[in-house]
């Protein structure tokens, strides 16, 4: 009894069948019995490959740069030169330099701008704008690095397309083992007229 005055009162109100499921309303989870590259299209994941080895810096555009004034600490120089490098590519012409597989993950940047439709990435760590417009480049760089590891996931080994290959042949196995008993229990149901 004192166990129940300590639950709420919603926990209280629930059907007995609610706290304590039957095994019939516990689905069974599935069994994944193939490798995590093995639901990408593999042309797909061959150009992003491919993409990502020859991936620099420098083949990036270069978008669309504006200066202005930094904030924080600098004195005089500071209030009197425009040295933060905002740098602004717009989505359109990333997708030139991006394999297929990233495009849609472009827009879940943190530098995405839903209103210009651009990656817009912001600098003003150095005193010179030559240096903070290098900076934004390099963190562009870093992000679709990023993406890219999110996204493309790392090539199976055989060993391991060889064990899902054997975990889904016993997969098989056991499903049509069990499809066989419930096939023979639905016949001992059935009446036999002799």
């Amino acid at each position: 009894m004192r166990l129940l005055a300590s639950l709420s009162p919603m926990v209280r109100m629930r059907p007995a069948w609610a706290m304590n499921p039957s095994p019939v309303m516990v689905t069974r989870r599935l069994a994944r019995h193939q490798a995590f590259d093995a639901g990408f299209d593999p042309e797909e994941l061959a150009e992003a490959r491919r993409w990502h080895k020859s991936f620099q810096p420098s083949t990036l555009p270069q978008g669309d740069t504006s200066f202005s004034r930094s904030s924080g600490p600098g004195g005089q120089h500071v209030n009197k030169t425009e040295t933060k490098a905002t740098t602004t590519w717009p989505i359109s012409k990333l997708l030139a330099h991006l394999p297929n597989i990233l495009h849609a993950r472009l827009r879940d940047s943190k530098y995405y701008t839903r209103g210009s439709d651009s990656i817009t990435i912001q600098a003003q760590t150095e005193r010179s704008r030559s240096a903070n417009q290098a900076e934004n480049h390099q963190k562009l760089y870093d992000e679709l690095t990023n993406l890219y590891a999110k996204t493309v996931p790392a090539e199976s080994s055989p060993d391991k397309a060889r064990k899902y290959e054997a975990l889904k042949k016993k997969a098989q196995e056991v499903r049509l083992k069990e499809k066989k008993f419930l096939s023979f229990k639905k016949q001992s149901r059935r009446r036999s007229d002799y």
